[in-house]
């Protein structure tokens, strides 16, 4: 060879797949395997060609991406021919065959037909942070940097991988999406799912975070930093006006909340401008509770509207004071409302109905591998006059240009998405012939480790140590996780709760429950569900759903199981759950979760009637509540509610602060019991 294309060389198939898809890149494989390869080429330059025996040519110049390639064929981006050429190459590189002009194809090493050839082996020892800002600009442009540098001085939070045996591509994830870096010390390589307005900025962005992980956690292989920005040096939030708009709802309660409308629109606009994300879609959800009460609607939920009020006190509390946290990570200030997405895989990990008398919802879970996130794909129908649709029924309604069961079982790639900041994806509908649903066989052991549980105590360590939900990062399924089942060791039917635990262990004998309770919506999810964990269609290989800690251990909310060869989902399952379960002992009565529910229902309650409206004998219900929360050892959360109980007969106004702090000590109670 007159010159080496290491970076082609250095293309593993994953990577390959990320910057194309996976079927091109098999049929590309399976044209090498069967001597249907180009004539390879390089010339002195490093110029990369090929001549096709459909008498195409393709020239990949020096440095060059894959999309930026010159073909004869006209497809856009990374086709066909391409890829074979790259493979070739590969393949030739690795026999050592002679390549250049004239050299015959060269058929690939021994491999099983159809499977690319193994790329060079990974350098490991690598940093994108060593990019230089000259690298950047030519290669995104000056207008792109300025745009990266403005997000600069604003600051924000970004995840780092650094390479490693599973994965030898850095990977940075960003507010808006994610990077990996495919190619050692090739920054044209980096690759995002972002469309190209997004692309080049997310770039600059990613090389500026593995560079503060450099200076400031060196060999550490993941860690989060916050990158540039300004120090913080007044005392407030941005978040005064929707913290005195929650105490007014807090006092009048939302029996009395219509007249708050312009209110809510004015604090809305406010905090929109300042993009504090977080806030904006606690105070959207809040507003929405209101409604749904003014209009009797089945989506109001007391409970609901005191934890979002208390939600917007605690992201205030958290990024203010002494123990001030990360605007960024708190408040969301570099969230985007809405990034589209270019061409996009995402692999189906099951499904979640809900309904109401007044509609259903279909909450479809997708993981996007190179992010390691799951989004999720929501979608709501009315329920017409005279009818009761199941799960059964919606898998066969389409959302997007394919039905919610391909969809929940299938691989779905997509030229029309885009990703919210809570990680719900949209898929636009005027573009169906830009989204392909494929069947899937439940191979989820290729999920990268961000989303595949192989070690429940270490999950559980994971688990027990993130920031209170109140201040996390508003993220749909953010708990959600594909566990992989070594062992079931336990089903049993609890008829008093309608419910089915399962209990399932990894290879090192951690166990979590499989629980799931019975729900009219989903008549036949439960014999689904039992008889996937039995093996009735195979060998059960993951069970995926959201992941929560208790005090007895780990506990999965399935949406789908994977057995051999198929995905199961049982919300979208025929059925009955009249099938043979076995009956287990009902659980023992949780004490310290029933006084911890009762206080909290006390104080929804309260904001729902409003401080200046509740009867007289409400201290003393409070009290009564203190008086059940000390005897199960809730010391402090018991003289927390007392303070309310207190103050009801002081100044209405007074009381505000102590439900608040109530409110929040109950509900980490609560999320962590």
């Amino acid at each position: 060879m007159t010159a080496t294309r290491a970076d082609l060389l250095a293309l593993t198939p994953d990577a390959l797949a990320a910057l194309t898809n996976r079927g091109l890149l098999k049929r590309a494989a399976k044209a090498v395997d069967a001597g249907d390869g180009p004539v390879v080429g390089v010339e002195s330059d490093g110029t990369l060609t090929g001549e096709h025996p459909d008498g195409v040519r393709t020239r990949i110049g020096p440095g060059a991406a894959l999309d930026a390639a010159d073909c004869d064929c006209g497809a856009p981006g990374a086709c066909r021919h391409v890829l074979t050429l790259v493979l070739a190459y590969q393949a030739a590189a690795m026999t050592g065959s002679p390549a250049g002009p004239g050299a015959p194809p060269t058929p690939a090493p021994a491999a099983p037909a159809g499977d690319p050839p193994p790329a060079a082996p990974a350098v490991l020892d690598w940093s994108p942070g060593t990019f230089g800002d000259d690298e950047i600009e030519a290669l995104i442009g000056s207008r792109a940097l300025a745009l990266a540098r403005r997000t600069h001085r604003r600051g924000f939070s970004a995840l780092v991988r650094r390479p490693g045996a599973a994965d030898p591509a850095p990977l940075v994830e960003l507010p808006s999406c994610t990077v990996r870096f495919l190619v050692p010390h090739q920054l044209g390589y980096a690759h995002t799912a972002a469309a190209p307005g997004a692309h080049q900025e997310a770039v600059a962005l990613a090389v500026w975070a593995c560079r503060v992980a450099d200076e400031t956690a060196p060999g550490v292989p993941e860690v989060r930093v916050e990158v540039g920005g300004a120090i913080v040096t007044v005392g407030g939030s941005g978040l005064e006006a929707a913290l005195d708009l929650a105490d007014e709802v807090l006092l009048e309660g939302a029996v009395n909340s219509a007249g708050l409308a312009g209110a809510f629109a004015v604090v809305r606009r406010d905090l929109e401008a300042a993009n504090l994300r977080w806030p904006l879609l606690a105070l959207d959800d809040l507003a929405g509770q209101l409604t749904a009460y003014r209009e009797r609607s089945a989506h109001y939920h007391p409970e609901r509207v005191a934890d979002l009020l208390a939600e917007l006190h605690a992201r205030h509390r958290a990024v203010t004071g002494a123990a001030a946290g990360p605007r960024t990570r708190v408040l969301g200030t570099e969230e985007a409302a809405e990034t589209p997405l270019r061409r996009v895989r995402l692999t189906g990990l099951g499904c979640r109905i809900t309904g109401t008398a007044e509609d259903r919802t279909a909450e479809v879970f997708l993981a996007q591998a190179d992010s390691a996130t799951v989004l999720v794909l929501r979608h709501r129908w009315p329920v017409a006059e005279g009818t009761d649709p199941t799960g059964p029924e919606l898998a066969g309604r389409r959302v997007g240009g394919a039905t919610v069961g391909a969809l929940a079982a299938g691989n779905l790639v997509t030229e029309s998405a885009a990703r919210s900041a809570a990680h719900r994806v949209r898929l636009a509908t005027r573009r169906i012939a830009a989204t392909t649903v494929s069947p899937s066989s439940g191979g989820w052991r290729s999920l990268p480790d961000g989303l595949v549980v192989r070690d429940l105590a270490g999950l559980a360590v994971t688990l027990e140590a993130l920031p209170p939900r109140l201040i996390r990062p508003r993220v749909d399924a953010e708990a959600f996780r594909v566990v992989e089942i070594a062992e079931v060791r336990s089903i049993g039917y609890r008829p008093g709760d309608q419910r089915l635990d399962a209990v399932v262990a990894d290879a090192a004998g951690g166990t979590a429950t499989v629980s799931a309770v019975h729900r009219g919506v989903c008549p036949g999810a439960l014999d689904a569900l039992a008889g996937a964990l039995r093996g009735e269609r195979g060998r059960p290989r993951f069970v995926s759903g959201a992941v929560h800690r208790t005090r007895g251990g780990l506990v999965v909310a399935p949406a789908a199981v994977a057995v051999e060869g198929a995905v199961v989902v049982p919300d979208l399952a025929e059925g009955d759950d009249r099938g043979h379960l076995a009956t287990g002992a009902d659980a023992r009565v949780d004490e310290l979760g029933a006084a911890v529910d009762a206080a909290l229902g006390l104080l929804a309650e309260l904001a729902h009637r409003g401080v200046r409206h509740l009867p007289p004998t409400f201290p003393q219900r409070l009290r009564a509540a203190g008086r059940v929360l000390a005897g199960v050892g809730l010391r402090r959360s018991a003289d927390a509610v007392e303070e309310v109980a207190a103050g009801l007969g002081a100044d209405p106004p007074a009381v505000c602060g102590p439900w608040v702090d109530a409110q929040i000590r109950l509900s980490v109670t609560a999320d962590r019991r």
